[in-house]
């Protein structure tokens, strides 16, 4: 009796707060937008008295209708409000019926009577596409594009006599990217943060806070609804201003010229940035010089020399094409179905017969608009295919350019038979000749599926360590650049095809992908041989070699991410089951060091992928190039467009705006220590996104006398010169028994003295330059440090007298527990040896552990019980016994202390980007 007492209570108090300063409402409007309001303003307990919409079009309700006649709320669709200027009676009639307390206009095309507007005790508010009184009028979202507006918005406002110009009540915006069009705007940020507006405006009135803020006048304009026979492109202007027009009148009316004696409309234009694309010139009715027909689509040129692209052409006759197919158009022949496609078209027949309920025969000829389907319907064709044709994922715009049926089926065919795919891709290479080969490098941002400039046009140099010239020039992302990567990479997963693609399907683009990685191998570790100055071959077994095992790996994995059931407490007499679900977290952000530049984007992108999330990755400034080759592979593989992202340029500016970004639910850095710390605390106060840290060593090696010596020697060279030093898991100090000290250290430099130092590309070099000067300057001024404190430098210690980065490996001796040699990091090829007594095992443990770093340790001993006591007693995420630098993508790699937390590699590696929620049902 107690239990259901107070249940009965809790129900009984959440049903005050609910019912508390609530409204009874009008709403008067149409469109999915108002469906939308209308169903959240439900869910916030207001009620719905009435919804006044448009009557059904060709025998179809509008959205906003059909949700409210579903809820039983009263409908009225009214064609009129009003003639000659008088509220028509019958109509007032109805609407005062309902008794609102106040009318709601989220999306209303009808002149609205002042009776009705001052009706209610709280009158009426209406959302407006526009930051008033800036654009007054019903084409605001056009205007601030023609206008080339910086910043966009809407306002919600006290309805007056239809002007827009009565009090405003609340207004948010947004920036304005540059390629933005009206759908962008109103898709990422008109549409979804209009709705919790209007919801947020109604409960401010409801609680009697609601502002009246006069309008000004200054700034206020007013532009008319935009016709087509105003929406002609004059050509004496700079690109940008050409560009505005042409994204401000898409879809409705549409930009268009004169071409070949026929009106042609211009859709999807882009301000191009980077080179212009070879291409077949075409003559443009007052454009002063020719446009080009390239692979991409139609390059346009505005008076300022610069240029723009479109994407897509009409014709008068309604026809659309690919711009880059102008003079091909009439040239494509019909595709001769096979059973199967056959039987995918009657599927699709049946689906248009759904939509197109009004037309009796689906025929060839049936054109999806003429026969009055709207933009709401392609959604719906496109999603209806998607179901119901095995995944197959179109785009609106196939729609757009295919719309009689024939031709649709024609599309559909094509793309089944991926005959359309790459064609989109353009690349800006910077060639050379090099390695026996002709190596072809992309250097600009990777974006949404596209190479293009950075924003503001900046650039930086790459430079080749081996000799210290400039490989070439490489976008420098701006702050805008990571913003634009960041919310493709959230459409991407929200609404793309990548979030709906089936897991299997998942893991067969990353094999796709591996395959790719392997295909083109020796150009990937020629390229990290240049940038990043790694031995050719060592890149080509590692570098390479283990991101294509990386990929392949956890390609594996897509379809085996599982849930489990649990057995809860059942709350008799109903039961219940509880199970959880693996889910990916969204939008996750990668920065990774210049050391392993393909590797260490593999070990972190791979996991990634394959829980399903997209990616935003900034490669580590000094080595960009192979992370941008990869980009391009992907789009080979077949990876959608904005899934994986690649932003070269600073930490200071694009890694911290990525661990700031609101968007991003993760982050993946692999790098120092003190910046770990710095990421992690950004991420923690922008928004709690979850961060795994791969960060500094200082890895102990362990040699004791009982140990294979040859073995020792050459895993212990290993464990320090392995990739010129520049190795996160490098044995940072080595303590070696005092029994065998002299003899391990004799013949540690009787080998270094036989290694070839010199070009990476050559087969026969052993050791290749540092990375960057940057880190070579460290390193030497390290080794002054260790000098001066009082060890011993037995060898190396210098820069090799050559062009480039080089370094001589390097040897200290006696170095002491206190000393900068025993505390901090080289990351370079400095060999850094301590005694210890014979036999001393807890001793030397003691002084292995007293680091703030535990990355990696290394033991040799032919004594497995010390073996096993030794792993057991080393703080280090790894242990390695008799072997050093034995990582495999299956084994989960990560470090503990200030070495970072969270895994790379294995199964542990998908619980880093993945989330677990908890499902309990009742029944």
């Amino acid at each position: 009796m107690l239990r259901w007492g107070s249940q009965a209570l809790r129900r009984f108090s959440t049903g005050q707060v609910y019912f508390k300063n609530k409204l009874k409402l009008a709403l008067i409007g149409q469109s999915l937008f108002g469906q939308e309001v209308y169903s959240h303003l439900r869910k916030e307990g207001h009620r719905v008295v009435g919804v006044f919409t448009v009557p059904d079009k060709d025998g179809k309700a509008d959205p906003l209708a059909l949700a409210a006649e579903k809820d039983g709320t009263p409908v009225f669709k009214l064609p009129k409000w009003r003639v000659k200027g008088k509220t028509i009676k019958e109509v007032a009639e109805a609407y005062r019926s309902v008794g609102a307390d106040l009318n709601v206009l989220p999306f209303c095309t009808q002149f609205i009577p002042m009776d009705i507007i001052d009706s209610p005790k709280h009158g009426s508010i209406i959302y407006h596409p526009s930051i008033l009184p800036r654009h007054r009028g019903a084409s605001a979202i056009n205007w601030t594009l023609i206008m080339g507006d910086k910043k966009a918005g809407f306002s919600v406002f006290w309805a007056d006599d239809g002007l827009d110009t009565g009090p405003i009540l609340l207004q948010r915006s947004c920036d304005v990217e540059p390629n933005d069009t009206v759908d962008a705007l109103y898709n990422r940020f008109l549409f979804p943060e209009g709705i919790k507006a209007m919801v947020e405006a109604v409960q401010l009135i409801a609680d009697g806070k609601a502002p009246r803020i006069p309008q000004p006048e200054e700034g206020a304009t007013y532009e008319g609804i935009q016709k087509k026979e105003n929406a002609e492109i004059s050509w004496d202007q700079s690109a940008e201003v050409l560009h505005n027009w042409i994204r401000g009148h898409d879809k409705v009316p549409g930009a268009w010229t004169e071409i070949n004696g026929q009106m042609v409309t211009f859709y999807g234009s882009t301000l191009l940035n980077s080179s212009v694309p070879p291409g077949e010139p075409l003559e443009i009715k007052g454009a002063k010089k020719p446009g080009l027909v390239t692979k991409n689509g139609l390059v346009l040129f505005g008076n300022d020399g610069k240029a723009l692209m479109v994407r897509n052409l009409q014709f008068e006759d309604g026809k659309m094409i690919p711009a880059s197919q102008y003079f091909s158009a009439g040239e494509t022949s019909v595709v001769e179905l096979t059973a199967e496609e056959v039987k995918v078209a009657e599927t699709i027949k049946v689906i248009w017969a759904g939509i197109l309920s009004n037309v009796p025969i689906i025929e060839d000829s049936t054109d999806f608009f003429k026969s009055g389907a709207s933009s709401m319907d392609v959604a719906r064709l496109v999603e209806e295919i998607r179901q119901k044709c095995g995944g197959l994922q179109l785009q609106n715009e196939d729609v757009y350019m295919a719309t009689k049926f024939e031709d649709f089926i024609q599309k559909v065919v094509r793309k089944l038979r991926g005959e359309d795919q790459e064609a989109e891709l353009v690349v800006d290479y910077v060639s050379k000749e090099v390695n026996e080969m002709m190596v072809k490098m992309p250097y600009q941002c990777f974006i949404n599926g596209q190479f293009t400039d950075a924003d503001d046009g900046k650039t930086y140099d790459t430079i080749n360590p081996t000799d210290g010239s400039t490989i070439c020039k490489v976008s420098y992302a701006s702050l805008a650049d990571v913003d634009k990567a960041v919310a493709a990479a959230k459409d991407a997963f929200e609404n793309g095809e990548w979030g709906r693609m089936n897991a299997r399907e998942r893991g067969r683009l990353m094999y796709r992908l591996a395959d790719l990685l392997e295909e083109n191998q020796e150009e990937l570790a020629t390229i990290e041989a240049l940038d990043s100055g790694a031995v050719y071959t060592l890149a080509l077994k590692t570098h390479i070699g283990m991101s294509v095992q990386t990929f392949r790996y956890f390609a594996g994995w897509c379809d085996k991410i599982q849930g489990s059931t649990i057995p809860i407490n059942q709350a008799r007499p109903n039961r219940n089951l509880t199970f959880t679900k693996k889910e990916p977290l969204g939008v996750c952000a990668i920065i990774i060091p210049w050391n392993y530049p393909l590797m260490m984007l593999a070990w972190k992108s791979a996991a990634c992928l394959a829980a399903g999330n997209t990616l935003v990755l900034k490669p580590a400034q000094v080595t960009p190039l192979t992370a941008l080759k990869f980009a391009e592979l992907s789009v080979k593989a077949g990876f959608p467009k904005g899934v994986i992202n690649i932003i070269p340029g600073s930490g200071g500016i694009a890694g911290q705006r990525l661990s700031e970004h609101p968007d991003i639910r993760k982050l993946g850095f692999t790098g120092s220590t003190p910046i770990g710390k710095q990421i992690m605390k950004s991420c923690a106060v922008s928004n709690l996104k979850k961060v795994s840290l791969e960060l500094g060593g200082k890895s102990p090696l362990i040699i004791f006398n009982d140990c294979e010596l040859d073995k020792a020697v050459r895993m212990g060279m290993g464990a320090v010169f392995f990739n010129k030093g520049e190795n996160c898991i490098a044995a940072g100090r080595l303590f070696v028994e005092e029994s065998i000290h002299d003899e391990f250290v004799t013949r540690v430099v009787e080998e270094i003295k036989k290694m070839k130092i010199g070009d990476p590309l050559d087969r026969s070099t052993d050791h290749g330059p540092q990375n960057h000067k940057a880190h070579l300057e460290k390193l030497l001024q390290y080794c002054e440090t260790g000098v001066k404190e009082g060890a011993t430098l037995v060898y190396g210690g210098r820069q090799v007298q050559r062009p480039g980065f080089f370094m001589e490996p390097t040897v200290f001796t006696d170095v002491e527990d206190h000393m900068y040699l025993a505390k901090e990091e080289s990351f370079g090829p400095i060999m850094v040896i301590s005694k210890f007594q014979n036999g001393d095992i807890d001793g030397v443990l003691q002084r292995a552990n007293n680091t703030e770093y535990g990355l990696a340790s290394g033991v040799f001993t032919r004594d497995i019980n010390k073996a096993m006591y030794v792993s057991e007693k080393l703080e280090a995420g790894t242990v390695f016994i008799n072997t050093y630098n034995k990582t495999d993508v299956a084994a989960p790699f990560g470090g503990v202390k200030q070495s970072g937390f969270g895994k790379d590699l294995g199964e542990e590696a998908l619980n880093e980007y993945l989330k677990t929620k908890t499902v309990t049902l009742e029944y």
